[in-house]
C-alpha cells in the first residue's frame, strides 16, 4: 500500500537507491570481488554524504523526521538523486515520524467554472485537468473526443459515479491500454512513478490508497513497477496515441500545475502545423463536433 508505513517508505527507497550505484561509479575504491551488497554498502553512503555511519543507520531505517536540509542536500548528492527522487526524499522527511498519522478522505476536487471556460478556450488543442491520482475532472471538447476509447463504458469496473481514471485504464483495461498507447510499456512505467511521488505528497490520502491497493491486486504490470521504487515529476513530453477514428497521433503534451488549485494539472495537447498529426487532430474536431456534447468530465467511468 502506498500509504502503510512512512518509515517503511523510506526504507525501501534509500535501500533501492544505494543498491543501483556501483562503488566505482561514486569514485570508491571495490575491494574484493564478492560484495555481500547489491551497490554501494550503508557505510559507503554515509562516507559519500559526510554523517557518521549510525547516522545513516538511523535515516535508512526511517528515521528521517529532524534531518536539516543540508544533511538531506548530501544524502541526495550521495546517492545521486535525480530531480524528482531529491523531491521525494523530502517529501519523507516531512511525513516521517511515528507511524499511524492521520488518514484523511480527499474525494476528487471539484473543477471551478473558470477553469472549465480555460478548457473551452482551447477549439484546437485536447485540454484536461487531473488530480494526482489521475482522476480525469474536467475535459474540453477535443479531449473527450482524443480519450473516448478511456471515457466510455469500458472493461473496467467503476462505481457509478467514480470519475474516469486514467491509471485504472492503463493497469486493469491493459489490451485496450495497450491499442490506444503506442508507448504503453513506458506509460505504465512513469505512472506508477507519478502515483508513488503523490503518496510522497501525501501519505495518508485514502483515496490514493485505496487506488494503490486496487491496482496491486488487479496488475501484475503495476506490482512490478510499484515495487521499483521509481518516481517522476509530471513533466512536458509526447503522447503517441492510435485513435480508433483519427489514427496515429503524435502529441506534444504541457503538463501545468495550477497554483490556484493545489493538486490539479492542466494537460495540453498539441502538434506542428501541416503534420499528420494535426491533420488528424482537424479530423478528431470534425468527429467530435458530430458527437453529443457529454456534461463535465466528472461523470466519465472508469
Amino acid at each position: 500500500m502506498a500509504t502503510s508505513d512512512p518509515r517503511t517508505e523510506i526504507r525501501d527507497f534509500l535501500r533501492s537507491r544505494r543498491a543501483r550505484i556501483a562503488p566505482e561509479r561514486a569514485g570508491l575504491p571495490a575491494y574484493g570481488g564478492n560484495r555481500r551488497v547489491a551497490g554501494l554498502r550503508r557505510e559507503e553512503v554515509a562516507l559519500l554524504a559526510g554523517v557518521s555511519v549510525d547516522y545513516y543507520v538511523r535515516m535508512e531505517r526511517g528515521r528521517l523526521s529532524g534531518a536539516s536540509d543540508g544533511v538531506l542536500d548530501a544524502l541526495a548528492s550521495a546517492l545521486r538523486l535525480d530531480e524528482a527522487e531529491r523531491a521525494y526524499l523530502f517529501h519523507l522527511a516531512r511525513r516521517s515520524g511515528p507511524p499511524g498519522g492521520p488518514r484523511s478522505r480527499r474525494p476528487p476536487v471539484p473543477v471551478r467554472p473558470a477553469l472549465q471556460r480555460v478548457l473551452d478556450a482551447f477549439p484546437d488543442a485536447p485540454a484536461w485537468i487531473c488530480d494526482g491520482r489521475y482522476d480525469v475532472l474536467a475535459t474540453n471538447h477535443l479531449a473527450r473526443a482524443l480519450y473516448s476509447p478511456l471515457l466510455a463504458d469500458s472493461p473496467v469496473p467503476a462505481a457509478p459515479r467514480r470519475p474516469a481514471n486514467t491509471a485504472r485504464f492503463v493497469y486493469l483495461a491493459p489490451a485496450e491500454a495497450a491499442a490506444f498507447f503506442v508507448d504503453h510499456d513506458r506509460i505504465a512505467r512513469d505512472m506508477a512513478a507519478k502515483l508513488r511521488m503523490e503518496a510522497g505528497r501525501n501519505p495518508y490520502d485514502e483515496e490514493l490508497s485505496a487506488l494503490v491497493g486496487e491496482l496491486s491486486t488487479g496488475s501484475a504490470l503495476f506490482r512490478r513497477w510499484w515495487a521499483s521504487q521509481d518516481v517522476r515529476l509530471h513533466r512536458s513530453g509526447r503522447k503517441r496515441v492510435r485513435h480508433p477514428v483519427a489514427g496515429r497521433l503524435d502529441l506534444d503534451v504541457e503538463s501545468m500545475e495550477l497554483p490556484a488549485d493545489p493538486g490539479l494539472l492542466l494537460n495540453v495537447y498539441t502538434a506542428p502545423a501541416g503534420t499528420p498529426t494535426a491533420d488528424g487532430l482537424a479530423l478528431l474536431a470534425s468527429w467530435a463536433s458530430g458527437r453529443e456534447r457529454p456534461t463535465t468530465g466528472t461523470r466519465a467511468p472508469g
